[in-house]
């Protein structure tokens, strides 16, 4: 009898079981088989520790959520004991651009400015196609899934130079990997609305062709507000999230996330509007830039840091107490607004580097942003898990009995050590089903064999 193709067990755990047969009865009918069958288990996670855990759990795992935590229960078609490794929601990027990704090859000259970079690229996309941008993001996305990414917003753009292509290759990547993870599409206008005439037309065309959510960059738009506007009233006409990237600039010369603030009380949408970068906001005077936190909090609007890109492109005019560039983070989160990190760009003008990996942002951020004790060092892995997933809008989210199984098992034991020692991950999880096995062989010859001579 069989309820799948096959069952597997890895390392330590608890066999598979079928039901008692006396010997010589006659085979199972097709009504047994299905009743048994719903009562396995599609996966058991073994001597799991969680986050806030002390002692090991397992966690029971079907039809794509976890059903139980505790002690092993029922027969399972996969078993794995992690040995008391950590486990985690799987990763969240909360703020990517596939469809720009990958470009160094292809752009002289580097970049001094967000102004420049975004100049530069705008260059490279007269070469891009439909075929190219799916062949560079799908290299990002392996990376992605590899390190435990189980969900995505991708930033896309829509504008008169790259016309849909992208679209047309980011919703080929979400059917492709949609087993291995969940793609977020923003229709995202980085070349502006108003000075980039034919744009908004472009963006109700991508939303209609299944965008998630719609994006704006108002800074580099001839009328701000008007950009907003636009924005705001895409976003309720197709009942859709709002993702803007905005004050991106080392003085406080424009704050336009004060009138996004605005139109989302307006419109009703709090808890559906997020920001990227926000750089801005840490050139304020203290007390304004608590006032300006607090109306962010009343407002329900999500914030992403994107550490690499700001740090890189941040400061490049002062000779003398070089300016971090981050949002600030640690006031943002002890207001109550949700901050996550993200990976912005993957090695092109606005960011020469880029693992796709999350943990790295983490690990950066933790110095960058003088986040080293151990309850902020907590705060930057939620940064990229829950709260990514809140700004995300992800249902039922996390490692709680009835939550989706979208998980990660790390090679370390303590929540910390993701942060500090940047550990591989074994096992990635998504929806139920194990979607990456990682592999780790390190042979020490110089102790067990000695040298030559």
């Amino acid at each position: 009898m069989s309820c799948a193709a096959g069952t597997r067990r890895l390392r330590i755990g608890t066999p598979v079981h079928q039901p008692p047969r006396e010997a010589g009865a006659a085979a199972f009918s097709c009504a047994e088989i299905s009743s048994y069958c719903r009562r396995v288990l599609d996966l058991l996670l073994g001597n799991c520790r969680l986050p806030g855990g002390s002692a090991p759990v397992d966690l029971a795992i079907a039809g794509g959520r976890i059903v139980g935590i505790g002690p092993a229960r029922g027969p399972a078609r996969e078993t794995v004991d992690v040995g008391g490794h950590l486990v985690t929601p799987g990763l969240v990027e909360a703020h990517i651009h596939l469809d720009k990704a990958l470009l160094g090859d292809r752009v002289s000259g580097s970049a001094e400015t967000a102004a420049d970079a975004i100049r530069l690229t705008a260059i490279a996309k007269r070469g891009f196609t439909a075929a190219d941008i799916e062949a560079r993001g799908r290299r990002v996305l392996d990376l992605a899934v590899a390190a435990g990414t189980t969900a995505m917003r991708a930033h896309v753009e829509v504008d008169p130079i790259v016309h849909l292509a992208g679209m047309e290759a980011m919703l080929a990547l979400k059917r492709e990997y949609a087993p291995a993870i969940d793609l977020q599409l923003c229709a995202f206008a980085q070349e502006g609305i108003l000075q980039a005439p034919g744009t908004e037309a472009l963006l109700v065309r991508a939303l209609e062709m299944g965008a998630d959510l719609v994006g704006g960059c108002p800074y580099n738009d001839t009328d701000a507000r008007r950009h907003i506007e636009i924005v705001f009233a895409l976003a309720r006409e197709f009942d859709v999230d709002a993702d803007f990237h905005v004050d991106f600039s080392d003085e406080p010369e424009h704050l336009h996330v004060r009138e996004i603030a605005r139109q989302t009380m307006r419109t009703g949408w709090q808890g559906r509007v997020a920001v990227g970068h926000l750089t801005e906001l840490a050139a304020l005077p203290a007390e304004e830039q608590g006032t300006l936190i607090g109306v962010l909090a009343a407002a329900g609007i999500g914030v992403i840091s994107l550490p690499l890109t700001d740090l890189y492109l941040m400061g490049r005019r002062d000779e003398r107490n070089v300016r971090r560039g981050l949002t600030p983070i640690r006031r943002l989160l002890a207001a109550g607004v949700p901050v996550a990190l993200a990976s912005n760009n993957v090695r092109n003008p606005f960011t020469p580097i880029g693992t796709a990996d999350l943990a790295h942002l983490t690990f950066v951020t933790a110095v960058a942003a003088h986040m080293g004790t151990p309850d902020l060092v907590r705060q930057l892995v939620a940064a990229v898990t829950t709260h990514a997933a809140r700004i995300l809008n992800l249902r039922d989210y996390g490692c709680a009995e009835g939550s989706r199984a979208d998980l990660v098992v790390w090679d370390c034991d303590r929540l910390d050590e993701i942060v500090t020692a940047l550990p591989a991950r074994r096992l990635v999880v998504k929806a139920g089903r194990v979607t990456v096995e990682h592999e780790r062989r390190v042979i020490e010859r110089w102790r067990v064999g000695g040298t030559d001579g």
